[in-house]
């Protein structure tokens, strides 16, 4: 019978321990940006790193970004949010911890992204805000293999919510796709304006609105800038996947915040 009870505990804990092999350890030294994937240039890694370093410093927020090749079997909500339980991402008073996880897509599999928010984060980075992040801000550029401005996208938005530079209201409006039809509408009406106003002169007739129409394209371009999904916000320009420069020394390590659930992503 005591053998038996040996056996079975020798077979739970072998199983725990396979079980745990499916997470990365908590990096040492610690870091916030950690590409297991390889798909980002060590010279960008390291600029992300400084940049999310120097954003913790000052709020006290712990942004991580994860890129792994290899989910174990798991979907990326579960993934994300085990892996960011295991490193306790983000302040134990505070649950202030948000994780980006991303799978790079291959010839063998789907790409797949999540944001896993910390409970003391979720009314600010809502269920739907981090959905919209992640299908408007990310994906985009990651079907590019632009991984690196698809990560500076979102990374970018969320320190501006976080920081409450806006509101998660307010980035729901700012991006609704309904702002796409406008401007097409606009565009439209602009070249409307130019047909009528080149009839004009050619029969002779000077039109004022012909002379404003720079200043209309101009307004134009604001307006439709102003809905952009580009994800360039703040000092990130995620375009090129460059930050602003984060200053100072390295990353003290993760404080021991906890997830509850909250986060969304998608595939692509």
């Amino acid at each position: 019978m005591i053998r038996l009870s040996a056996i079975f505990i020798f077979l739970v804990l072998v199983v725990s321990g396979m079980a745990g092999q499916e997470f990365p350890e908590r990096p040492e030294p610690p870091r916030l940006v950690n590409d297991l994937a390889g798909v980002l240039d060590p010279a960008v890694e390291s600029t992300f790193e400084q940049e999310l370093v120097s954003f913790a410093r000052q709020t006290s927020t712990q942004i991580a970004v994860v890129t792994i090749s290899d989910l174990g079997g798991y979907d990326a909500a579960g993934y994300a949010f085990q892996l960011a339980e295991q490193w306790g991402i983000g302040q134990s008073d505070k649950d202030n911890g948000i994780l980006i996880l991303v799978q790079p897509k291959t010839s063998e599999q789907r790409g797949q992204a999540f944001i896993a928010t910390g409970y003391g984060l979720e009314g600010v980075v809502p269920d739907a805000v981090a959905n919209r992040i992640v299908d408007q801000e990310m994906i985009p550029r990651f079907k590019n293999n632009d991984y690196a401005g698809g990560i500076a996208a979102g990374v970018s938005v969320l320190m501006e919510l976080t920081r409450g530079e806006y509101t998660a209201d307010k980035y729901m409006e700012r991006t609704d796709s309904s702002g796409g039809l406008f401007g097409g509408l606009g565009i439209i009406v602009i070249l409307f304006i130019i047909f009528l106003t080149s009839i004009g002169r050619q029969k002779g007739r000077h039109s004022s609105i012909g002379h404003d129409l720079p200043f209309w394209v101009l307004l134009s371009m604001l307006g439709s800038g102003h809905r952009s999904h580009s994800g360039s916000w703040g000092s990130f320009s995620s375009g090129t996947g460059s930050f602003g420069g984060g200053s100072g020394g390295g990353f003290g390590g993760f404080g021991g915040g906890s997830f509850g659930g909250g986060g969304a992503g998608g595939s692509w």
